[in-house]
C-alpha cells in the first residue's frame, strides 16, 4: 500500500512544470513600509522618507525587497490549490527555504501586487515529505517587469 505522501507525489508530479494560478491584488502602502522599516530596522531614506525620495529613479518611496519577499507567504493564499487531493494525509507544510531570488523591478508605494506561481519541481524525500518547489512571480500593476521572482520550497509532512 503507499503511503500518503507517496500518493501526494504522484499526483501533484502530473502538474510539475504547470501554472497553478494568480492570486488576488494587494497594495502596498506607505503604512506597510514603514512598519517593515521598523521592524527590520532599515530606515532608508528610499523606503520611509517620501520627501527625500522624490530625487530617486522612482520619484517616491519603493517597499523593501524583502518586504516583498516576505509577502509571498500571505500573495498565494488567494491561489486555490491545484490538487486538492495531494493534502489527504497532510499533517502540516513547513517552509524550507528559497534557492534563487532576485528583484527585477522596484515597488513603488501604492502599488498593487499578485503572486503568480508555477509548480516547477516535485520530489518524494523520506520517510513521509514531499518537497514542492514553486516560482513565485509578484507582478506589478501596469508594469511590464514584476518585483520579485522567487524558487520557493516547501515540505509537505504526511501521517
Amino acid at each position: 500500500m503507499s503511503s500518503n505522501a507517496e500518493k501526494a507525489y504522484e499526483i501533484l508530479k502530473a502538474f510539475e512544470g504547470k501554472e497553478e494560478g494568480v492570486g488576488q491584488w494587494h497594495t502596498i502602502d506607505q503604512q506597510q513600509i514603514n512598519l517593515f522599516a521598523d521592524a527590520t530596522l532599515d530606515r532608508q531614506f528610499i523606503h520611509v522618507d517620501p520627501e527625500a525620495a522624490k530625487i530617486t529613479p522612482w520619484g517616491t518611496t519603493i517597499a523593501h525587497g524583502f518586504l516583498t519577499l516576505s509577502m509571498l507567504s500571505y500573495l498565494v493564499t488567494s491561489i486555490p490549490p491545484i490538487a486538492p487531493q495531494s493534502f489527504e494525509g497532510i499533517m502540516m507544510g513547513i517552509n524550507y527555504g528559497l534557492d534563487k531570488v532576485r528583484f527585477p523591478n522596484a515597488v513603488k508605494v501604492n502599488s498593487k501586487v499578485r503572486a503568480r506561481t508555477v509548480l516547477t519541481k516535485v520530489e518524494l524525500k523520506p520517510p513521509n515529505q514531499v518537497q514542492v518547489t514553486r516560482t513565485v512571480t509578484v507582478e506589478i500593476d501596469g508594469e511590464a517587469k514584476p518585483g520579485c521572482v522567487a524558487e520557493w520550497l516547501t515540505r509537505l509532512v504526511y501521517g
